[in-house]
């Protein structure tokens, strides 16, 4: 049995409150939802409030009939959701200045489109660094993720001394941005 569905039967089947339709939901568009409110001031539990909350808007709107979708549906419910959490900021700390100028500021779609372009340059650049080979991806982690400094990954790999360690480095995130941007190129 096929269980993804266009966005008319999901639609259809949130509506009659389908388990299978949902899951597609959560499956499909949590993700992106919970990337917003972790990087803005939440955690997993609130992500999962907000997720659920906006999916319950959509659940009414779709159920009190007449609603017409003219976006995708992950695009409706990240406006949804960046709306809710908005405001749930601006109850726990007052803001200075006006909300609603920022609301203005970048369209929903921008910025939903802005979220996935980001996590295709992730993508890409995970699979960049995990071409690399050692001792390269291992040095470039130790830098750059686990912030260690110059004289711990001299010792740690094996360098005489600091400075041979950050040449090291040096050809090491070259040979990462040129596999990057090849790739980059490629998926364009």
């Amino acid at each position: 049995m096929n269980t993804e569905f266009n966005e008319k039967e999901q639609l259809q089947g949130l509506a009659r409150n389908d388990r299978k339709v949902i899951e597609v939901l959560y499956r499909n568009q949590y993700p992106a939802i919970k990337s917003l409110i972790i990087n803005n001031n939440g955690d997993i539990d609130d992500a999962r409030d907000v997720f659920q909350e906006a999916l319950v808007v959509l659940y009414e709107k779709v159920k009190a009939g007449q609603f017409e979708l003219h976006c995708q549906i992950k695009t409706y419910l990240y406006s949804v959701a960046r709306r809710i959490w908005l405001k749930r900021l601006h109850q726990m700390k007052p803001v200075t200045g006006d909300i609603t100028v920022a609301e203005e500021t970048v369209p929903v779609e921008e910025d939903s489109g802005l979220h996935e372009k980001k996590q295709e340059d992730f993508r890409l650049m995970d699979e960049a660094l995990n071409s690399l080979g050692e001792p390269c991806r291992s040095l470039l982690k130790a830098y750059y993720l686990e912030k260690q400094n110059m004289n711990d990954i001299a010792d740690r790999f094996g360098y005489t001394n600091a400075g041979n360690a950050k040449n090291q480095k040096y050809k090491c995130l070259s040979r990462l941005k040129k596999r990057f941007f090849a790739q980059y190129k490629n998926d364009l």
